[in-house]
């Protein structure tokens, strides 16, 4: 179904920002971006979602392995002891040295939330899918995953 993603700014790659713009989509491609007016003229029987803010392109997260398995995502009942951002190096050392599977799947989950909340819509592998918590994780987020060589 075709649908038009509106904004008071849209910033399309390699061309200038529309003021009040909107992206047609339809699956997973882009039909048209411009200016609403143009847009919805084109395509009117389109479904129409307005959103605040702006509209960006989905970002690439070439480091998803390192940071959802090599950091660890508090959970928000252990902001006051851990605060409220990603641990890594000796901090994720000693949380990792005790942590059970299921408080490592929540970080992992945690992770992707982030990353989703930043606009990520695609993750670039390899990602260990040997991991559980991971394979799972990933799975259910909605994510595409590109495998890349290994350098």
């Amino acid at each position: 179904m075709l649908t038009i993603h509106a904004a008071p700014l849209v910033l399309p790659v390699g061309a200038a920002a529309v003021v009040d713009g909107a992206v047609a989509v339809d699956g997973d491609r882009i039909a048209a971006l411009g200016p609403y007016e143009e847009v919805t003229a084109a395509h009117p029987a389109a479904r129409v979602r307005r959103w605040p803010g702006l509209l960006t392109p989905g970002l690439r997260q070439d480091r998803a392995l390192e940071l959802l398995t090599r950091c660890y995502h508090p959970d928000p009942r252990e902001s006051d002891e851990l605060g409220e951002l990603p641990l890594w190096g000796e901090e994720f050392e000693r949380l990792a040295a005790t942590m059970d599977p299921a408080r490592r799947s929540g970080s992992v989950r945690r992770g992707l939330q982030r990353m989703l909340r930043h606009g990520t819509t695609h993750l670039a592998g390899p990602l260990d899918t040997e991991d559980p918590a991971l394979r799972t994780a990933v799975a259910r987020s909605g994510l595409v995953v590109r495998d890349l060589p290994s350098s």
